[in-house]
C-alpha cells in the first residue's frame, strides 16, 4: 500500500520544484508542471523547451490541466490532514527518554542516534558525543553539500545533454550538405556529358549533310520527274477518245523510261552511326567518369577524433588545430592524445593505405587494437595494443620507442597489415624501401591510427590519407 502512494505521489510531483503540483499546465509533448514553475524555468533558460525532453512548445500560455489539478489538490488536502498526525507522532520522537524528557540530549556520533546525557552517560563515554543541535546543524550542512553536488552534477548531465544534441544537428546539417554537394558534382558531370553527346550527334548529322548534298540533288530532281509523268498520265486518262488516242503514245513511253531508271543509290557512311552513339553509352560515361572519382582506402572516423584535432569534408586529411572543439566525451573519442582512427576496423585478411606527411615534424601512422585505452596517457607500445612508426624533429622510431634507420626524409609511409600472418609493415612507397616490420598474433580487430602534433615553420600542416584511382 506504501508503495502504491509513493508511486502516485510521484505522478502528482512537479519535476522542476519536486513538489505537489500547484495549478498543473501540460505542454504538447504531454509532460506537466506547475504554471510558475515553468514560467520561472523558461525565464532562466531563455528559450521555451520542455524541461524534460527539450522539445519547443507549441504555445505561450499552456492551459491548466484541470483533471491533474483536482486529483493534486485532492492529494495535497489529504496529506495536510495528514500532517498534524504525523506532527503528533514526530512530537514522541523527539522525546528521547521517558524520564528526562526536558534534558538537553547528546548525538553520539559512533552510534549515530541520539542518547540522554543522564540514562546513557555510561555507555557512551569512551564515544564522541555532541550536542544534538550541533550535530543536527553539521548533518545539514553535509546534506546541504551533497544537495549542491547533486545540482550541480544535474547541470553537468544537461549540458552534456545538450552538447550532444547540437552536436548531432550539426552533423546532420553538414553530412548532408556535404552529399548535396557530391551529387551535384556528378550531376553536373553527367548533364555536360549529355550535352557533349548531343552535340556530336548534331555535328554528325550536319557532316553527312554536306557529304551527301549531290546525291540527295541528284534523287530530288528524280522525284520531280516522276511527279511531272504521274500528272501527264493523271491528264491523259480524264481525256475523250480522240484526244486520248493523239497523245498517249507520247506519254507513256516518257512513263516507261522513268519506270525503267535505276533507283538512287547511297554512297556508303550517309546515314547516321547510330551505333557509335548509343553502343555502350551507360559503360563509356562510367569509363570517363571514374578518372574524376577517386577511392580512399582507409576514412578517418570524427567520431574518434581528439577535439583539438580538424578533420577535412572528405574526412581523409587531419591536422592540429588552434583551440579545442566542443565534443562529447563518447566511449570512442581519443581524449588524451591528439589521435583520430579509421573508421573501419580490421580482423582478417591483408590490407595497405599510404599516408603523405611531407615535412611535417611530429606523426604517428600505424594500427591500434580495439579494446586499448582511448582516455589515459599509455606509450604507443606493442604491449599496449599499439603497432606503429613515430616521427619527431627528424626522429624516426618503431613502437617500442627504438629509433628506425631511414636512407632519406619520409614524404609518404605505405603502411601495410597482414592479419592473419600477424604482420605489420611500413615502407617508404617511393621505392617500396622496407622501413621495419612488428610480427604479433592478433586476437581482435584493429584500427588505422593517425597522431598528429603542431606543426610549427613546416610547409606541410597537416597528414594525408593518399587516395586511389578507381580501376576497372
Amino acid at each position: 500500500m506504501a508503495e502504491k502512494i509513493v508511486l502516485f505521489e510521484g505522478f502528482l510531483n512537479c519535476h522542476v520544484c519536486s513538489e505537489t503540483f500547484r495549478d498543473p499546465v501540460s505542454l504538447s509533448c504531454n509532460h506537466s508542471f506547475c504554471s510558475s514553475c515553468l514560467q520561472q524555468f523558461w525565464k532562466q533558460a531563455e528559450n521555451e523547451n520542455c524541461p524534460i525532453c527539450k522539445i519547443k512548445s507549441s504555445t505561450d500560455e499552456p492551459a491548466v490541466n484541470f483533471a491533474l489539478k483536482e486529483l493534486a489538490d485532492s492529494f495535497a488536502e489529504r496529506q495536510n490532514n495528514g500532517s498534524s498526525e504525523m506532527e503528533q507522532e514526530q512530537e514522541k520522537e523527539e522525546i528521547v527518554c521517558e524520564k528526562h524528557p526536558e534534558v538537553p540530549y547528546w548525538f553520539c556520533e559512533d552510534e549515530q542516534k541520539a542518547v540522554c546525557p543522564v540514562c546513557e552517560f555510561s555507555l557512551h563515554q569512551s564515544h564522541k558525543v555532541v550536542p544534538i543541535e550541533q550535530a543536527v546543524s553539521d548533518l545539514k550542512d553535509q546534506l546541504r553539500s551533497d544537495l549542491k553536488s547533486l545540482q550541480d552534477k544535474r547541470k553537468q548531465v544537461e549540458e552534456t545533454y545538450d552538447e550532444i544534441v547540437e552536436l548531432s544537428k550539426k552533423q546532420l546539417l553538414s553530412t548532408e550538405r556535404q552529399i548535396r554537394a557530391e551529387f551535384k558534382k556528378l550531376h553536373q558531370f553527367l548533364k555536360e556529358e549529355e550535352e557533349s553527346r548531343l552535340a556530336a550527334l548534331r555535328e554528325e548529322e550536319q557532316q553527312k549533310g554536306k557529304t551527301g548534298s549531290r546525291e540527295m540533288k541528284m534523287i530530288q530532281e528524280q522525284m520531280s520527274s516522276l511527279s511531272d509523268s504521274i500528272s501527264a498520265v493523271k491528264e491523259d486518262l480524264q481525256k475523250h477518245n480522240v484526244s486520248f488516242l493523239s497523245s498517249y503514245k507520247s506519254t507513256q513511253t516518257r512513263a516507261r523510261v522513268q519506270s525503267s531508271l535505276s533507283d538512287p543509290q547511297l554512297v556508303s557512311g550517309a546515314l547516321i552511326d547510330v551505333a557509335k552513339h548509343l553502343g555502350n553509352l551507360s559503360f563509356r560515361v562510367w569509363e570517363k567518369m571514374k578518372d574524376k572519382v577517386h577511392f580512399s582506402p582507409v576514412i578517418l572516423d570524427p567520431n574518434t577524433a581528439h577535439p583539438i584535432l580538424y578533420l577535412s569534408d572528405d574526412l581523409t586529411t587531419v591536422r592540429y588545430g588552434d583551440t579545442k572543439q566542443k565534443r562529447p566525451h563518447n566511449p570512442e573519442r581519443n581524449a588524451y592524445y591528439a589521435t583520430v582512427l579509421g573508421s573501419e576496423g580490421f580482423s582478417s585478411g591483408k590490407h595497405s593505405w599510404e599516408v603523405e606527411v611531407g615535412d611535417h615534424p611530429a606523426w604517428t601512422v600505424g594500427l591500434i587494437k580495439e579494446s586499448t585505452d582511448r582516455k589515459g596517457k599509455i606509450p604507443a607500445s606493442p604491449k599496449y595494443g599499439f603497432w606503429c612508426l613515430r616521427h619527431r624533429s627528424g626522429k624516426y622510431t618503431d613502437g617500442d620507442d627504438q629509433s628506425v634507420r631511414v636512407k632519406k626524409s619520409l614524404q609518404r609511409i605505405r603502411v601495410q597489415l597482414d592479419y592473419d600472418m600477424g604482420d605489420v609493415s611500413f615502407y617508404d612507397p617511393e621505392d617500396m624501401t622496407h622501413i621495419y616490420t612488428h610480427r604479433e598474433t592478433f586476437a581482435e580487430k584493429l584500427f588505422p591510427l593517425f597522431s598528429i602534433g603542431q606543426s610549427g615553420d613546416a610547409k606541410t600542416a597537416d597528414i594525408k590519407i593518399c587516395q586511389t584511382d578507381v580501376s576497372l
